[in-house]
């Protein structure tokens, strides 16, 4: 069985880092538009393609020890290299050093002993860039995170300069039995991923199943008010009619917990059937929060609880999706 998720950031890395557990060979295809903090500073200053997202599935992936994973993962604090993580630094030395990126992700895939594969979207130096429903253009995916708009007049988006779908992410998913997009950001991991030139083109023509995994929570300016199904249409105005399923969280996870994100204008995402009805897509709704509360980081200012995927019981009804 062949599985491929596509995206990148945390979103990936929850389905990742389950999924490994029950197949045998997964590829991350992952997008190449993040352009922030320590990704951003490498990107500006030594020309190379973004590391942050790659560096998650790998880590993601690792069937190296515990400690591999968190020296991939350590950030650095303070002095020249404050801000850095060791996992992006190795990614652009092994770029500097092979003369291409897809290379040096494959080289760090034989390093830490990757179950299956991490696969750039493009090799080519895009940048994610968003038209508002007025005419504001805003560049770079770090500023669009933070951009907020009416979430009823969609933006537009596309890539500057366009990129090419990489071959190695054409063949994975051609040859893919289950495909699985999100969680994660709406209008940079996963439209970002979408904008790719082939990419619509390759996930229309193979003949695996097809998942869509829907947000727990909105985004304040961007996705307010979205339910489940908003968030496949807005993806399939970019991708096409493609997704055989619409998976959704249909847990509550509890009062004083959404207090908290309601504070900083984030909603749990509901779902509509009557919305849901007739539609090309199947959709599964399930009991999907993690029942372990975390803070955000240690250093998290808000302290507040993270609200977050089980990964676990995702991965397993992924599988019960491609076995029914």
């Amino acid at each position: 069985m062949r599985v491929v998720v596509l995206g990148g950031g945390t979103g990936s890395f929850t389905v990742l880092s389950a999924l490994r557990h029950y197949v045998d060979h997964i590829t991350a295809v992952v997008n190449m538009v993040d352009d922030g903090g320590s990704t951003g500073v490498l990107r500006d200053e030594l020309g190379v393609l973004p590391p942050g997202d790659v560096r998650q599935a790998l880590v993601a992936l690792s069937l190296d020890s515990g400690l591999m994973r968190h020296l991939m993962n350590y950030r650095f604090e303070s002095g020249s290299l404050g801000g850095h993580s060791v996992g992006n630094i190795l990614l652009t030395a092994m770029e500097k050093i092979t003369g291409s990126f897809d290379e040096a992700v494959q080289q760090s895939c034989r390093i830490l002993a990757v179950k299956g594969d991490v696969v750039p979207v493009t090799t080519n130096d895009v940048r994610l860039c968003l038209t508002t429903a007025d005419g504001k253009v805003v560049r770079g995916e770090h500023l669009i995170a933070t951009t907020r708009h009416d979430p009823t007049r969609p933006p537009r988006l596309h890539l500057d300069p366009p990129g090419r779908i990489n071959p190695r992410a054409a063949a994975a998913i051609a040859e893919a039995d289950l495909l699985v997009l999100g969680p994660g950001s709406l209008y940079s991991s996963l439209i970002g991923l979408a904008l790719t030139d082939g990419v619509p083109q390759a996930l229309a023509g193979t003949r695996g199943r097809k998942v869509f995994v829907s947000n727990l929570m909105t985004k304040p300016g961007q996705t307010d008010g979205f339910r489940a199904h908003d968030f496949i249409d807005a993806i399939e105005r970019y991708t096409g009619p493609v997704f055989d399923h619409l998976v959704f969280n249909t847990q509550h996870p509890g009062d004083e917990v959404v207090r908290r994100y309601a504070e900083d204008g984030e909603q749990v995402v509901v779902w509509d059937d009557q919305a849901m009805k007739g539609r090309h897509w199947t959709p599964v709704g399930a009991d999907l929060v993690s029942d372990e509360h975390e803070d955000q980081s240690p250093g998290d200012p808000l302290k507040r609880t993270l609200i977050r995927h089980d990964s676990d019981r995702l991965a397993r009804l992924l599988m019960h999706l491609y076995f029914s």
